[in-house]
């Protein structure tokens, strides 16, 4: 689709109306008088009482790594800080542990300190962003009077069977049951209204633009005859997920296997598996989601793993030992443990823990509904302080060879200060390590800047009902050929005080992805150009996305994006998921030798912790390395 402006195109799809805040003004049409008769729960589902524009989780437009909080660390990534950086003011205060990066790590590590350390331990964590839980962020919108609570970032628990005996302790410590998530999200709830997931075949790509579902009972045969693929590749579609061919013959299982680990999926498919080059669009952004790049630079190995088509007729083996982590991961749980707002509700449980009165409650449950109290993440009274909009910019011990207490400088609000602690753990992305800690040796900073992180889109669409989805027939739709690789209504969980839509006719937000990749590159090469992409497109373009895509794809069930929609929010994600290693590109290194090992390495007082000190893009690689972290500084 063409993004250039055309003005009547434009008003067409609704970029010309304000949407901000319109509902939640128009919420309070609600009588005054009214409000007496309703309960705390009641008052809260109604919108009435909301948070005012600048509370963070409401802001729409452009968030994620959102404007103002990256621009100082490109100042010094570039060598452009200013002079006033190198004489900071000193803040006349002193912690036991500083903390940069209030993310799940982050957070995580100031509360296994502070459990460590005693209750009287004085911790400040800082932050570059305005709000706190780093990738797991938080986004709310209030339509015809009802909050709408949707996850910005990390989506939810996986596996939570397979997590370490620190990450599952830690949940029990937040008193996250996730037995809960079984009746709090209805499994049945799309099933139950003859609602399916979908394709949606671009114009540009496969020649016309049409829609089909794919229910469970539609046979592969007959979704392939519904679709604008060509006989040949209608074929093939149908051989891959039907029959059980051997592509790889006269092959034992563990040359298959070794074969497949250095062959991608995409030359799989054409080289072994004949599929025609007319279907490959069909999969290039199946791996989107997962690894923020397409077919192209995925091992077949992991797409085996991932129980995509091509593999029935191998027989390889069960051991997936030697794949990729993702695909290695058991998903042998449903995908249900999920909290509204995604794991940004186990963020806000660490908060509520480690600065009381900043979240009212005591349960996983109320925990939804809580509204955080963002001027009292910050207050001298607390023996622990969280300090938003502060870009760290040097991180130093204060006397030779790594000793010594741990000087930090931040900027906030354009002026330098300088704090000092005992300790300090880094719970910040890996590549920016080198440029705020000088002092590491030469060969950690290779091993940190070695992993790219994966740049990815996740936006929120609210929208003021879904009726022309359900006329459509589909909650969710893979657009391989699309700006957004993926479309869905968002996860039907009722938690707490929270409740999803009634049906259809209920306000909703609609999830939105894009993994911004250039196929043919080596996979940390499309990170790096697709991270460019992102910081070089506005949030009009974005927008038109967004409406245009949707009025294509839903417009025949009485989509209009003028009218439906009630507020967007982009999620733009320069440096997102956590580098893991692709063993196209990536060497098998010895155990222990990993960069990722290698660029953790504690040095003096001074420890690293994130998901990218474990080469895996989830939550309990957070935990586990905030854990080890502290440990190391005990």
């Amino acid at each position: 689709m063409d993004d250039s402006p055309d003005p009547a195109r434009d008003r067409q799809l609704g970029l010309d109306r304000p949407i901000d805040r319109r509902d939640f003004l128009n919420g309070l049409a609600i009588g005054i008088g009214a409000l007496g008769s309703l309960s705390p729960a009641e008052v809260w589902r109604a919108g009435v009482g909301q948070p005012p524009a600048d509370y963070p989780p409401a802001r729409t437009g452009l968030r994620g790594s959102h404007d103002g909080a990256f621009e100082n660390a490109h100042r010094l990534r570039d060598g452009l800080a200013p002079a006033e950086w190198r004489q900071p003011t000193a803040r006349n205060e002193r912690y036991d542990l500083i903390v940069v990066g209030a993310g799940i790590s982050g957070l995580a590590a100031a509360h296994f300190y502070r459990k460590a350390a005693g209750p009287n331990a004085r911790i400040l964590i800082l932050d570059n962003h305005d709000d706190f839980g780093g990738h797991a962020r938080r986004t709310e919108f209030t339509v015809g009077g009802r909050t709408l609570i949707g996850y910005g970032g990390t989506q939810s628990i996986d596996g939570p069977s397979h997590y370490s005996t620190v990450s599952k302790a830690l949940l029990r410590e937040l008193a996250i049951d996730t037995e809960v998530f079984r009746q709090a999200y209805d499994q049945e709830y799309f099933a139950s209204r003859g609602l399916s997931h979908g394709t949606f075949f671009d114009r540009a790509t496969f020649g016309e633009d049409r829609l089909v579902p794919k229910p469970d009972n539609l046979s592969w045969r007959d979704f392939a005859a519904r679709t604008p693929l060509s006989a040949e590749a209608r074929r093939a579609l149908v051989r891959l997920n039907t029959e059980r061919r051997d592509y790889l013959p006269g092959r034992t299982p563990e040359q298959k296997l070794a074969l497949l680990r250095m062959t991608s999926y995409r030359d799989y498919l054409t080289k072994n598996a004949g599929v025609p080059a007319s279907l490959l669009p069909y999969f290039q952004s199946a791996t989107h989601g997962y690894y923020g790049v397409g077919i192209d630079a995925v091992p077949a190995a992991d797409c085996w793993g991932l129980g995509y088509p091509g593999f029935d007729g191998l027989a390889l083996p069960d051991d997936t030992s030697r794949l990729g982590r993702t695909a290695a991961h058991s998903h042998d749980e449903p995908y249900i443990f999920h909290f509204p707002d995604g794991n940004a509700s186990i963020a806000r449980l660490l908060v509520r823990g480690l600065i009381p009165g900043t979240l009212d409650g005591s349960t996983m449950q109320d925990i939804v509904t809580a509204r955080a109290r963002y001027d009292r993440l910050d207050t001298p009274a607390s023996r622990v302080r969280l300090r938003l909009n502060s870009t760290v910019v040097n991180v130093a011990h204060s006397r030779p060879g790594g000793t010594g207490d741990v000087s930090v400088t931040y900027v906030q609000d354009g002026k330098a200060w300088r704090v000092r602690a005992a300790k300090c753990v880094l719970a910040c992305w890996h590549g920016v390590i080198p440029h705020l800690c000088p002092e590491l040796p030469a060969a950690q900073k290779d091993a940190l800047r070695y992993g790219v992180k994966v740049p990815l889109l996740y936006t929120n669409v609210a929208l003021r009902n879904w009726t022309s989805l359900a006329a459509l027939g589909v909650h969710s739709v893979d657009a391989p050929g699309s700006y957004w690789s993926e479309t869905s209504v968002d996860y039907p969980v009722s938690l707490g005080d929270y409740r999803f839509a009634k049906g259809p006719a209920d306000p909703v937000i609609l999830f939105m992805m894009r993994t911004p990749c250039k196929p043919g590159l080596p996979a940390r090469d499309q990170h790096r150009l697709g991270r460019a992409e992102l910081l070089g497109t506005a949030y009009a373009t974005y927008e038109r996305q967004v409406r245009g895509q949707l009025q294509r794809m839903f417009g025949k069930g009485g989509f209009d994006p003028a009218r439906d929609i009630a507020g967007i929010t982009v999620n733009r994600w320069s440096h997102g998921y956590a580098y893991e290693y692709n063993s196209l590109w990536d060497p098998d290194w010895p155990e222990g030798s990993q960069p990722c090992v290698v660029a953790r390495q504690q040095r003096g007082n001074i420890a690293i912790a994130n998901s990218d000190a474990g080469a895996y893009a989830y939550t309990d690689s957070a935990i586990d390395q905030a854990w080890r972290a502290v440990q190391e500084l005990r």
